[in-house]
């Protein structure tokens, strides 16, 4: 309990200090309904109050319960949110995409953001990032969408570990019990995208990232050696996503 205490503080003073550098003093974040967005919409609350707007941004292929798990959230904090539907615009484009499920949801991802900075714009305020430290050492995002941000302060924190930190922060039980998904389509879920379970993928992270095994010690340790190359290739394959664009020199 006290070691969850010291990071919810820690992540509130980041909050604030960062948004007070920036020289403003109001947020932004897209809820999507999930786990990851509930637990930064609960965090940007304790640390902005009123100067907190979450953005809620359905399209036609959302579940019906993205939005309801995203209001009983907000109503429980008392968070002021808008209900901006993506759908008018993502329709638009829709037949040029082939239904090709993965540009659908990369093409809403980007929607997502446009319109959250919109807001951001509107209200003069910091747009908040939503990604885990699994998802992004995975590449398990969308560049220019979801991993456009200007601060976020669950990046260094693994999937797995985000469950237990939910519940202490009073995250509402329909969020921290549903499977996990970027709700690109009905019935999409991450774990099948990625093959294995957060709780498997991250122990290795931990392994590599924090322990800094190397292959010997993570195969002597009991990880396969072909579940460590699928998840080596995945994160140099996408390596690219959290990298500045590269300018030529001349």
């Amino acid at each position: 309990m006290k070691q969850y205490k010291n990071i919810k503080q820690n992540l509130i003073n980041f909050l604030q200090n960062e948004v007070k550098n920036s020289g403003l003093s109001s947020v932004v974040v897209g809820l999507s309904g999930g786990l990851d967005s509930a637990v930064v919409a609960v965090l940007c609350k304790e640390a902005f109050g009123k100067n907190l707007t979450c953005i809620l941004m359905p399209s036609q292929f959302s579940s019906k319960s993205s939005v309801e798990d995203s209001i009983e959230l907000c109503e429980k904090f008392d968070i002021n949110y808008e209900i901006i539907s993506i759908e008018p615009m993502l329709s638009a484009y829709l037949s040029n995409m082939n239904n090709n499920t993965l540009r659908v949801g990369n093409f809403s991802a980007r929607l997502r953001m446009s319109v959250l900075y919109d807001k951001s714009f509107e209200k003069n305020s910091l747009v908040v990032g939503t990604s885990n430290r699994s998802e992004i050492l995975l590449g398990y995002s969308t560049i220019f969408g979801d991993t456009a941000y200007a601060i976020n302060p669950i990046g260094n924190i693994y999937k797995s570990d985000l469950f237990d930190f939910a519940k202490f922060l009073g995250v509402t039980d329909k969020i921290i019990d549903k499977k996990p998904s970027a709700d690109f389509y009905e019935n999409q879920s991450d774990e099948d995208d990625l093959g294995y379970s957060y709780s498997k993928i991250d122990s290795l992270l931990k392994a590599i990232y924090d322990e800094n095994q190397n292959k010997e010690e993570l195969i002597k340790n009991g990880f396969e050696n072909s579940f460590i190359d699928d998840i080596s290739k995945r994160v140099e394959k996408n390596r690219f996503k959290t990298e500045l664009a590269k300018i030529a020199k001349i």
